[in-house]
């Protein structure tokens, strides 16, 4: 996979993850390690390293593959730097035809419109490319930047899932929020 989806409006474009983008990926961790440390799973110290980017990029790639996972970097078109990273995590195909949206973007890129672009370009490509029916997300009860960013993109909320996911060494409520195929088209986002 090999290509580029564009949001110009928001001035960004996304581009898969590869292994050549590992240093980016990990300047861009370790930028932002301790500032995003509330919204994410306690992570070992090798993750944070070049071997450990360089590991994750290799099991996206390989989950891609089987259709899995698509992982995304966000690029600042003005800049052409990465400053973010999007995923579309664990499919279900069948009769489910589902999958989850993960994201984060540089602390210093955030308030800019930038997240609510590459959210909108994830949710065309997993609904136009990859044929889903449903894709959804799931964020903690404090982070009101990423509600707005969902809610910019017609993502409906649909309840408190207790306890969910075990963020920054606790286990933690999260309210899940999902976006249908039909809404997406009808909501008028922009075409990749």
């Amino acid at each position: 996979m090999s290509f580029i989806l564009t949001n110009q409006s928001a001035g960004i474009y996304l581009a898969p993850i590869r292994s050549q983008n590992a240093e980016s990926l990990l300047e861009l961790r370790l930028r932002n390690r301790s500032v995003h440390s509330r919204y994410e799973p306690e992570r070992e110290d090798d993750f944070f390293t070049l071997k450990g980017q360089k590991q994750l990029i290799l099991q996206r790639m390989e989950d891609e593959e089987l259709d899995r996972a698509y992982m995304f970097g966000i690029y600042s078109a003005e800049e052409e730097r990465l400053i973010g990273q999007i995923a579309i995590n664990n499919i279900v195909r069948g009769v489910g035809q589902f999958a989850d949206l993960g994201y984060f973007i540089d602390h210093k890129h955030q308030g800019r419109g930038f997240m609510t672009g590459a959210v909108g370009l994830a949710a065309e490509y997993a609904f136009q490319v990859l044929g889903l029916h449903r894709l959804q997300a799931a964020i903690l009860l404090h982070n009101d930047a990423s509600r707005r960013v969902l809610e910019k993109n017609g993502f409906q909320p649909e309840g408190i899932a207790r306890r969910f996911l075990k963020i920054n060494g606790q286990w933690q409520d999260h309210r899940t929020y999902a976006l249908l195929a039909d809404e997406a088209s009808s909501a008028g986002n922009p075409p990749m």
